[in-house]
C-alpha cells in the first residue's frame, strides 16, 4: 500500500496556510486527512463484498475580521483546487458574522509521544487474509449451534494519516491503523426468533480473534432462545460493555463537554468538586491511552492530546475543552477538538473516556446477584435527554440472573431512569475492560434500576 510522505503532507499544509494569508486571511488553518480502508462485508450469512476506499482531502479555515469561513477539497491532483478552496474559505469568512469572542487559532505546544496506534501488519494485510478472517468468524458462529444465523458483520483494516498547520506556528503529523471484526447473529427455533446479538473486537493492531467473535455472537443468540417475560420492579442490573457505552454516549459524555456546560445544557454545570457518582467510579478522558481508538498526538486543532481527570472516586474534577471554550474561561484546551475528516470543522468530543476497572471477574460480578438482569445491549438510547439524563430503553439481548447464575433470557424488558442516578448507584465493577467507541470500560453492577416488563 503506497503511502504519502510525511514531509510532503506537512509541506502542503504549511504552504496552503501561507497562501491563505497572502490572499487576505488574518488567520488560517489547514487540516489534511488521508484514509485508506479495506473491508469485507457479511450479509445474510455469507461474504457479500470486498471493498477498498481511499479518501484524501484538505479542509481550510480562514479568519477575516473575526469572521470564520470554511471550505474543503478532495481534488488534490489539480494544484488549483487547493487554491480555489482557500479562496472559497476566505469568501465564506467575509460573508459570515464576526465573532467578538474568537480567541484565535491555537498556538504551538510540544506534542507528547503516543504508543500502540500504528501496526504495520494492519497496513500490509491482504484482502485475501481479510476474507479468511471473515470466513473464520462465520465458521466460529456456525459451529456453536445449527440454529444460529449470522445476519451481518464484517472485517476491516484501515490506515489514517492526518496533518495540520496554522498561522500561529502549529505544524504536526500523525498516523495510525485500526483493525476491526464484528458479527450480528440471531437464533431461530420454530417460530421463536431471538433479538440480534452482537459481538465485536476493534483495536489499533492485528491482534483480533475473529473465530471467538463469531462464537460469542452465536452463544448469546442461543442463550436468547426461550425468553421469558420479566416482572416490573427495581432490580440490580449489570451493564455489559455495549449497553454501558450506548447509555453514556448520549448523556454523561455530553454533560462533560464545555460547550454544553457554557450553554446551560449540562446537569453537571457548577458541580466541580461535588460528588456526582459512586465512590467506585474514577474516570478520565485519556487522549494518550496506549492503543486507544481515539489516541493521537494532537486533536483536530493541533493541540496536544492529554489525560484529563473527569471523576475521581465519585467527585467531579473537570470538563473537556476545545480552544474556543477554553479561552472563554481563561483555560487551556484539553485537546478535545474532534475532527473525523477534512469535510467538517472541529467539535468537542471525548477521546478515550476511561472508567477504571474493578477487581471482579464477570462471573464474580454475576455471582453477587440473587435476582437481577444482565444487559448486553439496549435500543433507543439515542432518544435519551442529554440535558436531564433521563432515559428509557429496551434491553435486548438481556438475561435474568437468579442465585448468582444466568438463568434465562429476558423478553420485552425495559430500563428507565436517569443516568446521573445510575452512576451514583454503581456498586461494583468487573476487571474486563474493553474499548467501545469513545468509551473504555468494564462491566458495571448498578443497584436499584427500574426494570419494566412488557
Amino acid at each position: 500500500m503506497e503511502l504519502l510522505r510525511e514531509e510532503d503532507i506537512i509541506s502542503l499544509a504549511e504552504s496552503s496556510v501561507n497562501s491563505a494569508l497572502k490572499k487576505g486571511a488574518d488567520e488560517a488553518e489547514v487540516f489534511i486527512y488521508h484514509g485508506i480502508a479495506r473491508t469485507v462485508a457479511i450479509e445474510g450469512g455469507q461474504i457479500e463484498k470486498v471493498s477498498r476506499l481511499i479518501d484524501f482531502g484538505v479542509g481550510i479555515r480562514a479568519l477575516v475580521n473575526k469572521s470564520l469561513g470554511f471550505a474543503y477539497t478532495n481534488l488534490l491532483g489539480d494544484e488549483s483546487s487547493v487554491e480555489n478552496a482557500i479562496s472559497k474559505a476566505i469568501k465564506s469568512a467575509k460573508a459570515s458574522k464576526p465573532d467578538p469572542e474568537w480567541p484565535g487559532f491555537p498556538t504551538r505546544r510540544p506534542l507528547s509521544n503516543v504508543e500502540g496506534i500504528f501496526d504495520k501488519d494492519v497496513l500490509d494485510i491482504s484482502s485475501e487474509d481479510l476474507v479468511k478472517m471473515a470466513s473464520a468468524m462465520l465458521e466460529g458462529a456456525e459451529r456453536v449451534d445449527s440454529r444460529v444465523f449470522p445476519v451481518e458483520g464484517g472485517v476491516g483494516a484501515s490506515y489514517v494519516c492526518r496533518a495540520i498547520a496554522n498561522s500561529y506556528g502549529v505544524s504536526a503529523f500523525d498516523h495510525g491503523t485500526v483493525m476491526e471484526c464484528s458479527l450480528a447473529a440471531i437464533a431461530r427455533e420454530n417460530d421463536n426468533i431471538t433479538p440480534i446479538c452482537f459481538e465485536f473486537d476493534i483495536g489499533r493492531s492485528c491482534k483480533v480473534d475473529p473465530e471467538s467473535i463469531g462464537q460469542e455472537a452465536a452463544r448469546l443468540a442461543v442463550l436468547s432462545l426461550k425468553a421469558e417475560k420479566v416482572e416490573t420492579k427495581q432490580m440490580k442490573v449489570i451493564l455489559a460493555h455495549f449497553a454501558l457505552q450506548q447509555l453514556l454516549s448520549y448523556t454523561l459524555l455530553n454533560a462533560i463537554k464545555a460547550d454544553y456546560v457554557q450553554r446551560n445544557q449540562s446537569a453537571l454545570q457548577g458541580k466541580i468538586g461535588e460528588k456526582i457518582a459512586s465512590e467506585a467510579i474514577t474516570a478520565s478522558d485519556d487522549g494518550l491511552l496506549r492503543g486507544g481508538l481515539h489516541t493521537w498526538r494532537f486533536d483536530g486543532e493541533g493541540v496536544p492530546q492529554q489525560q484529563t481527570p473527569i471523576i475521581e472516586r465519585g467527585i467531579l474534577r473537570g470538563f473537556i475543552y476545545d480552544n474556543y471554550t477554553a479561552k472563554k474561561e481563561n483555560k487551556e484546551s484539553t485537546g478535545n477538538a474532534a475532527r473525523p475528516g477534512y469535510t467538517s470543522t472541529p467539535n468537542i468530543e471525548p477521546t478515550n473516556f476511561r472508567i477504571m476497572p474493578g477487581k471482579f471477574s464477570p462471573d464474580e460480578l454475576i455471582g453477587r446477584i440473587n435476582e437481577g438482569i444482565l444487559v448486553h445491549s439496549v435500543q433507543g438510547a439515542h432518544s435519551s435527554n442529554p440535558t436531564s439524563g433521563e432515559f428509557s430503553v429496551v434491553a435486548a439481548p438481556a438475561f435474568i440472573i437468579k442465585n448468582g447464575k444466568v438463568a434465562y433470557a429476558a423478553r420485552g424488558a425495559m430500563l428507565a431512569g436517569n443516568i446521573f442516578d445510575l452512576i451514583e448507584n454503581i456498586s461494583a465493577l468487573a476487571n474486563n475492560e474493553k474499548k467501545v467507541g469513545s468509551i473504555v470500560a468494564p462491566w458495571v453492577l448498578v443497584e436499584n434500576i427500574k426494570v419494566v416488563g412488557r
